[in-house]
């Protein structure tokens, strides 16, 4: 083995082009490199592949590379992963055997990357894993309790829209005497939404989530429902909105072409792209009614107007959108007020010296 470690920039820049080519034989030869060097198979994980991965999604967002790309490369991510853990011993002694835990992606979530990292770390540190993957049902993930009646069950989530689904699956967990720790970007970058769900614990990471696990985490005894954590859910906003979500996606659809005229020369291509994002919009204003989060809405925003920019999509077009949708809502004071501040978020952005591309997620 050679005693000067790879540099870590180093081997992420050849990760990366890797990836880019669709190379998978360059991409697992770069892991396998950094294992010759004197890297542990956590820390290629981590602070290599992990960091290309978030590039892939940087790369889509800033429409520099497409989505079979995108797809690709995070396939080729995917096998680097399954070759490192699964490669040749490196050596080292077993870790001591810990206890069993769930891993597991909550209901409609299909980004399981952050969460098969976080199953392999914890592999690699001597803990018993039963990785469930993307788009666990809530009834599944409470089933598979019953029959192990693990540790802890961690939950992973990288879109916000899915946070309701999350609080489901917490309380249910937590209902048959099994611990929740939440991780992922959907619960925020300091796990605010975690807690406000009533989680037991948070990580923003794989190292941090073993750190959790291996200080212990309590059983719970109580057993809660969705309004106590959540006391303003009573005025049924969320309920309606999710309810009315096709109809407001035709109204403001339809109500578009006034406001915004070039909407009327769109191809079929790009009104059903346009209408995918209304139901992105409406869905995040759906998960900040649950929340009672107007940050979470108006993040959710900034980030569209980057991604519609990169795309030579004005940003006026996501105003005009707005201005249509709080017509439809009149009679939801709080939804009503989420889009308002929204609308103003984005006027606040559009007047500001610019500085650079930025987005929120």
């Amino acid at each position: 083995m050679n005693g000067t470690r790879a540099p870590a920039a180093a081997l992420r820049d050849r990760l990366w082009q890797a990836v880019l080519e669709g190379s998978e034989y360059d991409a697992v030869d770069v892991v396998r490199d950094g294992l010759g060097t004197g890297w542990d198979e956590e820390g290629l994980l981590l602070d290599v592949v992990a960091a290309v991965q978030e590039k892939i999604g940087a790369e889509w967002a800033a429409n520099r590379i497409g989505v079979a790309q995108e797809h690709a490369a995070t396939a080729i991510n995917e096998r680097v992963i399954t070759a490192l853990v699964h490669g040749p011993a490196s050596g080292r002694p077993s870790p001591p055997a810990r206890g069993r835990v769930t891993v597991a992606c909550v209901a409609g979530e299909w980004h399981a990357f952050p969460a098969r990292l976080v199953a392999e770390v914890l592999r690699l540190r001597g803990w018993r894993v039963d990785y469930l993957g993307a788009q666990t049902p809530t009834p599944h993930l409470v089933a598979h309790q019953h029959q192990t009646y693990s540790d802890a069950v961690l939950l992973s989530g990288s879109i916000p829209t899915h946070l309701p689904a999350a609080h489901t699956a917490i309380t249910a967990c937590q209902a048959v005497g099994v611990p929740v720790l939440a991780g992922g970007s959907a619960f925020g970058e300091d796990g605010r939404f975690a807690r406000l769900l009533g989680a037991d614990a948070w990580a923003a990471d794989a190292r941090g989530a073993a750190a959790v696990l291996e200080a212990g985490l309590p059983r719970p005894t109580a057993v809660r429902q969705a309004v106590d954590d959540l006391p303003h859910l009573v005025d049924q906003e969320y309920t309606m909105v999710v309810q009315s979500r096709s109809r407001l996606v035709r109204e403001v659809l339809t109500g578009l072409e006034s406001r915004f005229p070039a909407t009327r020369g769109y191809s079929d291509a790009q009104r059903e792209r346009t209408a995918e994002d209304l139901v992105h919009i409406v869905d995040f204003l759906a998960t900040a009614l649950y929340l009672d989060d107007a940050e979470l809405f108006t993040g959710f925003l900034a980030w569209t107007a980057g991604v519609l920019s990169a795309r030579g999509v004005p940003e006026r077009s996501l105003v005009a959108g707005l201005d249509v949708l709080a017509e439809r809502l009149h009679d939801f004071p709080r939804g009503l007020r989420l889009v308002r501040e929204g609308r103003a978020h984005l006027e606040d952005r559009s007047v500001r010296p610019a500085v650079g591309p930025s987005a929120s997620a």
